[in-house]
């Protein structure tokens, strides 16, 4: 079965974005090497991500304003992607984008289904991946932490986590960023 796994990256003190979305501190650190994301990405069957998440990348890579700009972001946009929303979206041409409105376990089923036999990445944001941890779906969390702190921002997992529900499984040093792996523990009976 699909593992689930929330990979993102963080300021030290926690957060995946500054106060107007932005990621700009993160482009910002040096240092070149980072985790194999390839491999990571050949393991992967379906992305899952918030509208926020969504919209950035829109944004970012200019995504409606080029035809077929999707497709050039590689292994990335041959998967389909599950967009968490409330709102009505633009979805590229041509690309398999899932708009999803409601609860994670209401949604879980197709999601593990479209992942097949790969896992599934939670891209962002943290309140989905938290959702997730709520269901009781995420199987695992692995953040690059970057030397940089925030004011504020969006939070990397906006819940009350006790060191029971986490078991760190790896920390590697890529440049700049350490990489953590943490396993998610099942209470009992879940």
């Amino acid at each position: 079965m699909a593992r689930v796994i929330y990979n993102t990256a963080s300021t030290l003190n926690g957060f995946l974005a500054d106060e107007q979305d932005s990621l700009s501190w993160l482009f910002a650190v040096g240092g070149g090497e980072a985790p194999d994301t390839e491999a990571f990405l050949r393991g992967m069957g379906a992305i899952v991500m918030g509208s926020t998440t969504y919209e950035w990348i829109l944004r970012q890579e200019r995504i409606l304003e080029q035809r077929g700009r999707w497709q050039e972001l590689g292994y990335m946009a041959s998967l389909p992607a599950f967009v968490f929303t409330t709102r009505s979206l633009p979805a590229p041409e041509g690309a398999d984008v899932r708009f999803v409105r409601g609860a994670v376990a209401d949604a879980l089923p197709e999601v593990v289904r479209a992942a097949g036999e790969k896992d599934v990445w939670v891209m962002g944001g943290g309140d989905l991946a938290g959702q997730f941890l709520d269901a009781r779906a995420l199987d695992e969390v692995q953040v690059s932490v970057a030397p940089v702190t925030l004011p504020g921002g969006r939070p990397l997992l906006p819940r009350r986590v006790e060191s029971d529900t986490l078991e760190l499984r790896s920390a590697e040093r890529f440049g700049q960023f350490v990489h953590l792996t943490y396993g998610v523990r099942r209470a009992a009976g879940g």
